[in-house]
């Protein structure tokens, strides 16, 4: 295996291979009813307590649109740079499964909602630009569940009608870390527009990977495989790596690749096989009677377009021209909504530190950060709220406390929730910045150790440190580093 920045080739003797990827991402919809009902759509309700008659498929009931799931479609197309069409159609995906009771799926597939789009990720050698080729919507099936019985399958019907948004990708991906910087970007996405929540240990994004494989610099695509329902990046990551050296063993051993769908078993960390893949026609999918065309005007998607948020590529680029931030600092301030709301919330709770933005960024995103990774928590569950954040950072710009000082200060914050001007007072932790107290200290210092500062002054500079250490134990951490270095330096000169 040879990789170099984002480039991800496989090695076999005298030949080269590059792995292929396109993901259909299945996003659920934000929303608090289901495509074509109004049952509720809450995670971890007891089973089938949110089945409506549509949703169980009794005969006569009849589909109806939920409006606010489309325009939430509409929203991540914007959010996608994608063409939003003013006609889609809603069709039905024809196959038989013990949770699908309508014996087919609403779905979208000559005429999606969304048509061609874009991102662009970060990654180490720089940007890449990857295509989204269509973006549909279509209902969730219900869930089959194998292990509560040795002998029995139960059906749970509570996501049977949950509206998805599957998101299509160009085959534009090619390793493993542009797959995990994809998804991520996607989510961040729709996270900061608020139309998925994200949560893949909730099954609300998940993604069907296709993965092939073909001789460096070739041009025409291999015979692709398609992994289906992957729930986490670590396991996209892993089906992959395994998915293209399984069939790079295949062309090396003279042998043919299968179309097929597979899965990835997470406990043998392989894919095996799970049925032949399907073409569209296998589905027999035709428009649906019960449900029109749908058809959006100008001003419709006007209106949504003109209340978009601010997106993170457009935040990070914000961040980099007013704040002066570096690309690596923004991005990663952006990366999470709730990240860049925190960062926001500081400087709009204490405009004085605009020009400090960069002291306030590094404070987040490393003691921060740190802090809450230890603890297993998000920053939504941080115990140090943006304004005390914002007032500890003043405390150390003003010289009242040493950073040395601030980084006890935030520990005691982060127990406490108590403000760092309480803490700072309480514990009397205010930084001495009286030249005439640091000088008598010194002085001590110097006294006692006599013999070093003979040393010092016969060429071992790097006694400096042990002095420095000396008067700042000394002064319980509380003098001013600046000051005490300045003053400390004249003496022993």
């Amino acid at each position: 295996m040879s990789k170099k920045n984002s480039e991800y080739l496989i090695n076999r003797k005298d030949n080269q291979y590059e792995v292929v990827i396109g993901l259909e991402v299945h996003a659920q919809v934000l929303s608090e009813s289901k495509l074509f009902s109004t049952s509720a759509t809450k995670f971890g309700a007891e089973p089938n307590t949110q089945v409506s008659l549509v949703d169980a498929a009794f005969p006569g009931m009849l589909p109806v649109i939920n409006e606010f799931c489309v325009k939430q479609a509409i929203k991540t197309g914007i959010g996608l740079n994608a063409k939003i069409n003013k006609r889609s159609v809603f069709d039905r995906k024809n196959y038989f499964y013990a949770d699908l009771p309508q014996g087919y799926q609403i779905s979208q597939f000559k005429d999606p909602i969304v048509g061609e789009g874009k991102v662009i990720l970060d990654m180490p050698d720089g940007q890449k630009e990857v295509g989204i080729e269509r973006l549909h919507l279509e209902q969730d099936a219900g869930k089959s569940i194998h292990d509560l019985d040795p002998q029995n399958t139960f059906v749970d019907l509570n996501r049977s009608g949950v509206a998805l948004m599957e998101i299509v990708s160009k085959p534009d991906l090619r390793s493993p870390d542009e797959v995990s910087a994809y998804i991520k970007k996607l989510r961040s996405i729709m996270r900061y527009l608020g139309t998925c929540d994200g949560n893949m240990q909730e099954g609300s994004l998940r993604a069907d990977v296709n993965v092939s494989v073909r001789a460096k610099g070739s041009k025409e695509f291999g015979t692709r495989c398609e992994i289906k329902n992957v729930n986490s990046i670590k396991f996209m990551q892993m089906a992959i790596e395994y998915e293209a050296n399984r069939q790079v063993d295949l062309i090396e051993e003279g042998k043919s690749i299968d179309q097929e769908t597979r899965l990835f078993d997470t406990k043998k960390n392989e894919t095996r096989s799970m049925r032949s893949k399907e073409d569209a026609h296998d589905y027999r999918y035709f428009p649906d009677p019960d449900l029109l065309p749908l058809i959006l005007d100008n001003d419709y998607i006007e209106n949504i377009k003109n209340n978009i948020p601010e997106l993170p590529d457009k935040k990070k680029n914000r961040y980099i021209k007013e704040l002066h931030l570096s690309n690596y600092d923004s991005s990663v301030l952006t990366a999470e909504k709730e990240v860049a709301d925190y960062f926001d919330l500081v400087l709009k709770q204490h405009k004085d530190l605009i020009p400090s933005a960069k002291i306030v960024a590094n404070w987040i995103t490393s003691e921060l950060f740190s802090i809450l990774n230890k603890n297993e928590m998000s920053i939504l569950e941080s115990p140090i709220s943006a304004d005390h954040l914002g007032r500890l950072v003043k405390l150390i710009l003003s010289n009242k406390i040493s950073g040395k000082i601030a980084k006890d200060v935030f520990e005691e914050m982060f127990k406490t929730k108590n403000s760092p001007d309480d803490i700072v007072e309480k514990k009397g932790l205010t930084q001495v910045t009286d030249t005439n107290e640091i000088e008598k200290i010194i002085d001590q210092i110097l006294q006692t150790n006599n013999d070093k500062v003979v040393d010092y002054q016969k060429g071992k500079t790097k006694l400096l440190g042990f002095f420095v250490g000396q008067a700042m134990k000394a002064s319980k951490g509380k003098a001013n580093p600046k000051i005490l270095n300045e003053i400390l330096i004249k003496k022993l000169s």
